[in-house]
């Protein structure tokens, strides 16, 4: 269990906490500006302040991530991310870490809004880090695969690579089967793949090369 936590990872557990706080006191107003809202047209809410235009804005794809719906919602993903968060940047270092953070978590709500706009239409908001945090687990996954992580509905340690395919598969299923309604399954997925991508370009596995290959 990491200790002492790297910059990124505290700042990061930071701003959500604060922005949850922030929800507590102006929930109407960030939940219209800030969570992730389907493509298409704006519209009309009712809120505490009056009717107001609600919809998609470019800002959305980053803002959502650091908004939650709940206690426990929160508490999960820090939970998360203060287990594997440290790790992770770590072994990729800050800057690098910071990009990949961001990258899972934009790629989590494209994923997102694409299912919502062509295979589960719906008028309703997305937010939470979920997205960034199963990013991080693939990574832990990709980087640590031998390595024994616990879970509390498996009696026995499972390596990381394991578990996270069997996570990504579980994922997959309810998402398929809308499992789980409220739970953004297909984001979870978003944020996994587009880590892994970014992953395989860093390491030069990818048509196109990045200037410097990492972690052959």
């Amino acid at each position: 269990m990491p200790v002492n936590l790297p910059i990124a990872t505290k700042v990061l557990m930071a701003l959500n906490v604060l922005v949850y706080l922030l929800q507590q006191v102006w929930h109407d107003p960030l939940l219209v500006h800030a969570a992730l809202w389907p493509l298409g047209p704006d519209q009309m809410a009712q809120t505490a302040t009056g009717v107001v235009a609600v919809g998609f804005r470019p800002w959305q794809l980053i803002s959502y991530a650091f908004m939650h719906g709940s206690v426990t919602h929160i508490l999960f993903n820090m939970l998360a991310l203060w287990m594997f968060g440290g790790t992770i940047e770590r072994t990729l270092g800050t800057p690098r870490f910071v990009i990949y953070y961001f990258a899972c978590l934009v790629c989590a709500a494209l994923a997102q809004l694409a299912v919502t706009a062509w295979f589960l239409p719906g008028f309703y908001p997305t937010l939470g880090a979920s997205g960034a945090v199963f990013g991080l687990l693939l990574a832990f996954g990709v980087f640590y695969p031998r390595e024994k992580v616990y879970f509390m509905l498996i009696p026995v340690p499972l390596p990381a690579w394991l578990f996270v395919t069997l996570y990504a598969l579980a994922e997959l299923l309810f998402g398929v089967t809308q499992t789980q309604a409220g739970v953004a399954h297909f984001a979870h997925l978003g944020g996994m793949l587009g880590g892994w991508l970014l992953l395989q370009y860093w390491r030069g596995r990818l048509p196109f090369k990045p200037a410097r290959t990492l972690w052959r």
